[in-house]
This record gives structure tokens, sequence and C-alpha cells, in this order.
């Protein structure tokens, strides 16, 4: 009884490490797009593209950075900004046909990876110093 079990485990790693690779494949050839190399802390202009009636354009989405998620084709990064007073986050798929361009318009100097600290931040206190 003991040989069977080992045998399916065996078996099952098999067809397991098969599977995950054919699915980094698939990844892989579906995330073409090139990323700018950004972190947490940096602020960047997201190019979203919005679809109003049968014209499309591109509306840019400002911010910091807060948050960066890499997990291959399913990949994702929070930008928040202040709009209006009033604290906006938005969570941006990294290879998502929607977003058209990612620019990095300053870098900043952080020492976390996520920065959920600025959400109870407001004014001065939620500046980031920029990377030199």
């Amino acid at each position: 009884m003991r040989r069977n079990s080992s045998m399916n485990f065996s078996l099952n790693a098999k067809v397991t490490n098969m599977a995950n690779s054919i699915i980094q494949e698939i990844e892989k050839a579906r995330a073409t797009r090139k990323i700018p190399d950004f972190n947490p802390g940096d602020t960047v202009i997201v190019q979203v593209k919005v679809k109003e009636g049968d014209r499309e354009r591109a509306q840019a989405y400002e911010g910091v950075v807060i948050a960066k998620s890499n997990r291959g084709l399913n990949s994702s990064f929070t930008v928040r900004k202040i709009s209006h007073g009033e604290g906006v986050e938005r969570v941006f798929q990294t290879y998502s046909p929607a977003i058209s361009e990612i620019e990095i318009k300053r870098r900043g100097s952080v020492r976390r990876a996520k920065l959920y600290y600025l959400r109870d931040l407001s004014g001065k206190a939620a500046r980031i110093e920029e990377k030199v």
C-alpha cells in the first residue's frame, strides 16, 4: 500500500511541474509589453484608455505607487492620488490592455514595500522624499 501512495505522489508532482511550466510559457508569450521599472514611492502617470461612445482616448491618472504585486501575468500596482481634497486609490493590472502607457515622473526614496501608512497622513506629512 505504501509503494502505491508514493507512486501517486510522484506522478502528481510530475504533472504539477509540467502544468506549471506550460502556464509559465503561456504567460511569457502574453506579457510582451515593456513595462518601466518603477517601485513603491515613485510618482507615475498612467495613461488609461477610456471609451466614450465610438471614440477612444487616453486619460492620465497621476499619483504615488503605494503597492506593487509581482505575480507574472497577474501583476498589479496601486496608485494613490489626492483629487479635490479626497484620497483616491486605483489598482491597475500591469499587463492590462486598458493601460496604454506608464511614465515615471519622479523616483521616491522609501524603506517599505507597501506604503499603506500614507492613507492616514495628509498635507505635507504625506510627502515622499525624492531619490537622489
